[in-house]
């Protein structure tokens, strides 16, 4: 790529819970003119995401919490269904920070989880990358009601679900949470429950 980019400069537009940049660069396209372009990127650094799936009983744990940004899009989407997720702290390992957000966020305690997935969902907008990862559950597992943490201002309903039932309202568009929707497809295309 480093031939096909110079002048990359970035100006801060916003930097509150997050920065939004201001990219300006050249760009070289493939029949060899030099642009200057220039984009918004907005960094809110990397993420987790986790589903955690009980074989036996053939269920999932989600999460259901407001979304300000898919109200401001969509009202009636306010309330988002997810897996359980959460932002890496600096320099922390992916994997450390899902166990930790599962047991703040679904009360659950887990040893170990397996990543899957690493994926952008809004790669021409948003610098974070997602890791993405599947964990085993069963009831003994289970250390608090989990709700998330007041310090965060988080309000999070926990939900076990039939896996079923989750694939359904993924299909009904209850669901619309991209990491959620491929972490269920993973699982259904896996065969984990079956």
């Amino acid at each position: 790529m480093e031939d096909k980019l110079r002048n990359i400069k970035k100006n801060i537009l916003a930097n509150e819970w997050a920065t939004l940049y201001r990219v300006d660069y050249d760009y070289k396209f493939e029949n060899g003119d030099w642009r200057t372009l220039s984009r918004e990127s907005y960094d809110r650094g990397n993420g987790t995401g986790i589903l955690l799936y009980n074989k036996a009983k053939k269920t999932v744990i989600l999460t259901k919490q407001f979304r300000m940004p898919a109200y401001v899009n969509t009202p009636a989407d306010g309330m988002s269904i997810e897996v359980c997720a959460g932002a890496l702290d600096k320099n922390e390992e992916p994997e450390v920070c899902i166990i930790r957000e599962v047991e703040e966020e679904v009360g659950y305690k887990i040893d170990s989880a397996k990543k899957v997935l690493e994926c952008y969902t809004s790669p021409g907008a948003v610098t974070e990358k997602m890791f993405l990862f599947i964990a085993e559950y069963d009831d003994s597992m289970k250390i608090n009601d989990g709700g998330g943490l007041e310090i965060e201002d988080e309000e999070i309903e926990v939900l076990e679900l039939p896996f079923a039932k989750a694939i359904e309202m993924m299909q009904n568009f209850e669901i619309i949470d991209a990491k959620t929707i491929m972490l269920l497809q993973y699982a259904q295309i896996n065969g984990l429950l079956s």
